[in-house]
């Protein structure tokens, strides 16, 4: 009886290990529900233009798999990147890559922007995460789609404004719900771009070079309309130009803005006004803009209504080496903002101001800050701060709790951004606006570029 009782055992022993070791091996849909990765299971990522601020967003998802890479040009700066991650299958075409490689569960796009939304929504359409770099897209209506595309999907976005993720614009949002510096009524932010060539700077190039034998011009183009190839889009100044970029807005704004329509709780301005001047050997002068290109520089005005026991508030962008006035009370020695740019809050009882990113925010004067007593953080911290950007997102695809920046945030955000390089195309007159319906109420030739026209093949 005992020899029997020891034998059931080391049976029973052999059927329970094995029982175990069942349930430690299991798929991905299993551990993480329905096509999602579980929490301790690595994210396989593809990143689309892995060059430039790509390879930096692929870099800090190192800890995944990196399993796809796709960049029109092989032998541009995402060469280098292709190179570092030598088990990643290797792209030029987004579409192919997502037809064909069906182990991908997210995917970072840090393109030019005018090839954003196309490559964005390609993918969430998939049902894989997005990443997609600042301003998310290159139209009202683009950023409109993914954002509610994303939504119906259920994937986990972000947007790459990777300030939203750091410890200042947390901070500005505590200190104005505390009260800090009474109702803000009026808001300025500005930047020191572009540091590129624009407008009066660079006409459209007569040459037309070949095409280098490592770009595919086509795809580059992507829902542009095509024009020959010329170094001065790709790899020089493409935010400069219409037809790809964003121009100063979109490539600060989402940063810089950002404080701001997270603290005040805006969502879609009821006007906005563009104005044009250039700063230009020594002169300012009043110019009309381009087809070409952006501007030098501009200033938008934009006004928001009445939200949440919050007043009516008008914010102001200053871009291209214009600022704002500077407040008496700023102490003589201190500058404004800082290298990139910066945001001031007027409050009925006092000022506000940060730099670039929401960075290092004070009260102004500085007496004021030292006798401000500071109010709890109440809002949850992004572990690694803007650092960790793209980690809060990995953190999102596997825990299904959204990102920081993710597109219900970023989405109304980005579209506001983009509204304002609308009004610069059509500046000196108030354009009004429906945000819920994306539509200007008053300006049907404005209202005609709300959506842009896409060539053939690659519409939304």
């Amino acid at each position: 009886m005992a020899h029997e009782s020891r034998t059931i055992s080391r049976r029973s022993l052999i059927k329970a290990s094995a029982a175990v070791a069942a349930l430690t091996i299991v798929p991905r849909s299993v551990l993480g529900g329905e096509g999602k990765p579980s929490a301790n299971e690595k994210l396989n990522i593809a990143g689309v233009g892995v060059g430039g601020m790509g390879g930096s967003n692929l870099a800090a998802c190192e800890a995944e798999n990196i399993v796809a890479l796709c960049d029109v040009d092989a032998g541009g700066y995402g060469a280098k990147t292709c190179g570092k991650y030598a088990k990643a299958k290797v792209y030029k075409d987004f579409r192919v890559m997502l037809d064909q490689q069906k182990d991908i569960d997210a995917v970072i796009v840090a393109t030019p922007d005018h090839s954003h939304a196309v490559i964005a929504l390609a993918a969430i359409q998939r049902g894989k995460h997005v990443y997609v770099q600042k301003p998310m897209a290159h139209s009202v209506y683009e950023a409109r789609v993914l954002t509610e595309a994303a939504r119906k999907q259920k994937v986990m976005t972000q947007m790459g404004n990777q300030g939203h993720s750091g410890d200042g614009a947390r901070l500005t949002c505590e200190w104005i719900a505390d009260g800090a510096i009474g109702p803000v009524r009026e808001v300025h932010a500005w930047t020191n771009r572009p540091v590129w060539p624009q407008s009066v700077e660079v006409e459209r190039p007569k040459e037309t070079p070949p095409v280098p034998p490592t770009l595919d011009w086509d795809l580059w183009i992507g829902p542009a309309a095509m024009r020959p190839y010329h170094p001065t889009y790709h790899p020089g100044t493409w935010r400069a130009w219409w037809d790809f970029g964003t121009g100063s807005l979109g490539d600060l704004g989402c940063h810089i803005m950002d404080p701001a329509f997270w603290a005040l709780k805006l969502k879609y301005p009821v006007a906005v006004e563009g104005c044009i001047s250039t700063y230009w050997k020594g002169l300012w002068q009043k110019t009309e803009p381009k087809n070409e290109q952006y501007p030098r520089s501009t200033i938008v005005r934009y006004k928001f209504p009445p939200r949440d026991g919050m007043p009516e508030v008008r914010l102001t962008w200053w871009d291209g080496g214009m600022m704002p006035p500077r407040p008496e009370v700023l102490e003589k020695d201190r500058r404004m903002g800082d290298d990139d740019g910066g945001v001031l809050f007027i409050g009925d009882k006092g000022l506000l101001m940060c730099g670039c990113y929401g960075k290092s925010p004070r009260l102004v004067p500085e007496s004021r800050m030292k006798e401000y007593a500071l109010p709890a953080k109440t809002l949850e911290r992004v572990p690694g701060g803007e650092g960790g950007h793209e980690k809060d997102w990995v953190r999102a695809c596997k825990t299904g709790k959204p990102s920081s920046a993710n597109f219900d945030y970023s989405g109304p955000f980005a579209e506001t951004v983009l509204m304002g390089n609308l009004a610069i195309r059509f500046p000196n007159r108030e354009l009004l606006w429906d945000g819920e319906k994306m539509e200007v109420t008053n300006d049907k030739d404005a209202n005609a570029y709300v959506r842009r026209q896409y060539r053939e093949g690659w519409t939304l």
